[in-house]
């Protein structure tokens, strides 16, 4: 409580000095973003032997991706920026209560930006193989696709991707 105590009193340049370095982490560790794009490869998955099957889209319909949690850089920035807003309120034991209030909801509104900046528009994609066989595939609705297209399903390397077929 003591240290915290003293965090409290720092002056207002050190706590704007830290809050910049903490959105600075933040930021950054949000950029690394999971992709479910047909079009995106990782270098795990390249110069892998896929394997590819031919069909017709039977259906699509529009979805929404999201990340299945956040990675908390949200949370942090959102709790620092809140801490300094918070630390330029009252005086003594009420500045205090509002660093800590400020860096509560900001807490919470930095987690609730991060959830949202999280969903993608996405298709579920209904193919029905040559062979017979019908597949769902879910990917990211980054490639045009419609009704009655000819397509080749790529699978073997990791995900599964629908993608137009070319050379016909």
């Amino acid at each position: 409580m003591r240290s915290l105590s003293r965090a409290l009193r720092a002056t207002p340049s050190r706590l704007l000095i830290g809050a910049a370095m903490l959105s600075s982490v933040a930021l950054i560790s949000g950029c690394a973003k999971p992709s479910a794009s047909a079009n995106v490869y990782t270098y795990g998955q390249a110069q892998r032997e896929q394997v590819v099957r031919n069909g017709t889209i039977v259906g699509v319909r529009p979805i929404t991706l999201q990340n299945d949690r956040t990675s908390g850089a949200g949370v942090v920035a959102g709790g620092a920026v809140g801490g300094v807003v918070g630390s330029t309120i009252g005086g003594g034991t009420g500045r205090t209560l509002a660093v800590l209030g400020g860096a509560i909801l900001g807490a919470l509104a930095g987690d609730a930006v991060e959830e949202r900046a999280g969903k993608k528009d996405g298709l579920e994609i209904t193919v029905r193989l040559d062979n017979g066989e019908t597949r769902v595939i879910a990917q990211e609705a980054d490639v045009p696709l419609v009704l009655s297209q000819r397509v080749q399903v790529v699978s073997g390397a990791g995900p599964t991707r629908v993608t137009p077929m070319t050379g016909q």
